[in-house]
C-alpha cells in the first residue's frame, strides 16, 4: 500500500489506522517525519489532519491505498503535518465563552440535553480547518469557538451571557455561510451550523441583527418605499 504525506510517498504494509502507518513509517523509513498523537483513541484531537481533501483523526481513519496526507488548514505548519493550533484556541478568549459569573439554578434533565453534545468538543479543528470563511477572514472565530459560545449561553447557570453574546458580533455568527462543512467534518457528530443559528436567534433577542441586512438598504437599495403602502 502506498501513501503519500505532503508529496512524499511511502509503501507500507496494510495496517488498521493512519496512525499506525505514521509510527511504522517514522521507524522503519523516515525518522524525520513529524507528526501529533496523544491519546490514539479520538479523544484528544491532537492527531487531525487532512486526507484526500477531508478532515480526519489518524487515529480513526483507515488508510486506503492512494491515500494523500496532509496538515490540517489554516494554521502555522512547524513541520509536516505538526501544526501550532494556539491560534485557534486563543479565539475562545476573544468570545470570552466560560463561566465568568455564576447563578444558582436547578438544572433539568431537558436542560442537560441541549448543551450536552457540545460539551464532547475535543478542540481537533477539524471543523476550523474546514470552514471557507477562514480563507476570506482570518479573524473569523471559527465554529469550535461559536459552538462554545453556544454550549454557554444555553447553560442557565452562567449570568454572563449577554457579555458572550456582544463578543460574537463581529467576525463571528452572522459571516458564516451556513454551509454545513464544519458539521461534516466534526468527528464527534456537533452540528455547530445548527449552534450558530441558535446564537442568531439569541443575538435578535438581545437586540441584534444581522449587518448585511441592514447594509442593504431596503429602504432604497430594492426601491421600495415601505411607508408607501401597497
Amino acid at each position: 500500500m502506498k501513501i503519500t504525506v505532503n508529496e512524499k510517498s511511502y509503501n507500507i504494509e496494510k495496517v488498521l489506522t493512519l496512525l499506525d502507518a505514521l509510527y511504522k513509517i517514522k521507524s522503519t523509513q523516515d525518522s524525520n517525519l513529524t507528526y501529533d498523537a496523544g491519546c490514539r483513541s479520538g479523544v484528544c484531537g491532537c492527531c487531525s489532519v487532512k486526507v484526500n481533501g477531508k478532515e480526519q483523526l489518524a487515529c480513526e481513519y483507515e488508510p486506503q491505498d492512494g491515500d494523500k496526507i496532509e496538515p490540517i488548514k489554516y494554521y502555522p505548519i512547524k513541520k509536516d503535518l505538526l501544526v501550532d493550533k494556539s491560534s485557534g484556541y486563543n479565539l475562545i478568549s476573544k468570545e470570552r465563552a466560560y463561566l465568568k459569573l455564576y447563578q444558582e439554578s436547578t438544572l433539568e434533565k431537558t436542560d442537560e440535553s441541549k448543551t450536552q453534545i457540545q460539551t464532547d468538543c475535543i478542540l481537533c479543528s477539524s471543523c476550523y480547518s474546514a470552514c471557507p470563511v477562514l480563507e476570506v477572514d482570518k479573524n473569523f472565530l471559527g465554529p469550535f469557538a461559536l459552538t462554545r459560545a453556544y454550549r454557554y449561553t444555553a447553560d442557565r447557570r452562567v449570568a454572563n451571557e449577554k457579555e458572550i453574546v456582544d463578543n460574537i458580533q463581529k467576525s463571528a455568527i452572522w459571516d458564516c455561510t451556513l454551509c454545513g462543512e464544519c458539521t461534516l467534518a466534526c468527528p464527534m457528530g456537533i452540528d455547530p451550523k445548527a449552534d450558530i443559528l441558535q446564537l442568531r436567534n439569541l443575538s435578535a433577542k438581545h437586540g441584534y441583527m444581522d449587518p448585511n441586512l441592514s447594509n442593504m438598504g431596503f429602504g432604497g437599495g430594492f426601491g421600495f418605499d415601505p411607508n408607501g403602502g401597497f
